[in-house]
Order: C-alpha cells, then structure tokens, then sequence
C-alpha cells in the first residue's frame, strides 16, 4: 500500500478548488495537475463544512473520506495530481458501498478530463521586470 500525501495549506485548497469538480449525490470531487515539475505522487485534501453537521457528523465523515481513498485511489490516482474530497450532507449516513462506487466513478471522470487536456494547469505568473523609472523634470 502507497503512502497517501495530504493537503494541508490553504493556498493549495484554493488552487484545486480552480480546477476539474465532479458533483455526485454523496461526494464532491474537485482535482487540479501539481505545480511540480518532477514526478510526484498524488495528494489528498478533505474538507468539510458546519453545514453538514456538528463535529462528531464532520469527523465521521472524513473518516469515511479517508478510508474509500485508501482503497479505491490506490493504483488509480494520477501521480501529479491533487485532489480535494468535500463531504456532502448524506455523506455521513449514505451506504458505505454507494460512496465507494460515487468517489470511484467521480475519480474516473477527472482523470479522463486532466489526460484529453480539458483542464491544464495553468502557467507560472510571470516575473514582474523592474520598470525603469523616468524623472519627470
């Protein structure tokens, strides 16, 4: 079993937030290529909101984020790619078999999308040149 990299900075929820969204009744799949040059494997967010549920319904449900990560992304997962999983209303208590087969399809879906080129990363910004300044007499 690969070790599975995770999100943690904000910026980097941001960013993926910018690229490919998979909406699916229990899960919404959002997923952008890395900014890395060299080959990296893939990394993992999860967010989930107070809309959802007190704490006990948000842990429960980044628990059950975490474990269909682990088996369905596992060998089909993009290397260079980040993904964020947000939990949705039905997350916590939808059957554990429909979230699977939910987040494998979604999963499908982005990775079809980033290789037909639907979604590129976009280019570093570009380095801001020193302008001259002219005295004005």
């Amino acid at each position: 079993m690969e070790k599975i990299l995770h999100l943690k900075k904000r910026k980097d929820f941001v960013r993926v937030a910018k690229g490919i969204r998979m909406v699916v009744s229990t899960v919404i799949l959002q997923a952008a290529p890395s900014l890395s040059e060299e080959k990296v494997p893939f990394k993992v967010g999860f967010t989930t909101t107070k809309k959802i549920g007190k704490a006990v319904v948000r842990t429960r449900v980044r628990r059950r984020l975490r474990a269909v990560v682990r088996e369905v992304f596992c060998g089909r997962a993009k290397d260079n790619v980040e993904y964020v999983l947000i939990g949705r209303y039905n997350t916590a208590n939808c059957p554990y078999k429909d979230l699977k087969s939910d987040v494998k399809w979604a999963l499908k879906k982005a990775n079809q999308m980033i290789e037909d080129g639907i979604f590129q990363s976009p280019p570093p910004p570009p380095k801001e040149q020193e302008k001259d300044e002219v005295a004005v007499d």
